[in-house]
């Protein structure tokens, strides 16, 4: 008797995205670490869920990667914008229009209250929640990712 063949996925195939982390510049000491995220990325899987993270050089990166996200059909974003917040709110007219062309929800997430984005910004594209523990990047990151794994579940 042969033994049972598992099918895996091609390499050459991607995976569809659940949850994309867009995450802005930061500074040094902020980065989302590699221990981080492969804990919100197993919190994902242990719900059937796929977690990705962009990291974002400027804001035209973060635009185009809002705009990829559409394209994917990714279900949930958490938008950090880091240092690429006062950026945006220079000129909000791009990142505003491709969040309203985003069909999925999204959750801005913050170290710092500084660097929130405000209602120059948003248009009907409101985020579900702005998180922001200051001072605790990673403690955003998990709470915004539960809120975003219950809203999944929910649908």
């Amino acid at each position: 008797m042969r033994p049972a063949r598992t099918l895996r996925a091609s390499p050459h195939r991607r995976q569809r995205m659940s949850i994309l982390i867009l995450q802005g510049r930061h500074p040094a000491a902020l980065p989302l670490q590699s221990q981080l995220l492969t804990e919100l990325r197993r919190l994902a899987q242990a719900v059937g869920r796929h977690l990705e993270l962009r990291p974002c050089a400027d804001l035209r990166e973060l635009i185009g990667s809002l705009r990829a996200a559409r394209r994917r059909g990714c279900e949930f974003v958490l938008l950090d914008p880091g240092e690429l917040a006062p950026q945006a709110l220079a000129s909000p007219e791009p990142l505003r229009q491709a969040l309203d062309e985003l069909p999925s929800d999204y959750i801005e997430v913050h170290a710092d209250s500084a660097t929130t984005l405000d209602e120059r910004l948003r248009a009907r594209a409101a985020p579900i929640a702005t998180i922001v523990i200051n001072g605790d990047l990673a403690a955003s990151y998990r709470l915004a990712l539960g809120i975003a794994l219950r809203r999944l579940g929910r649908a």
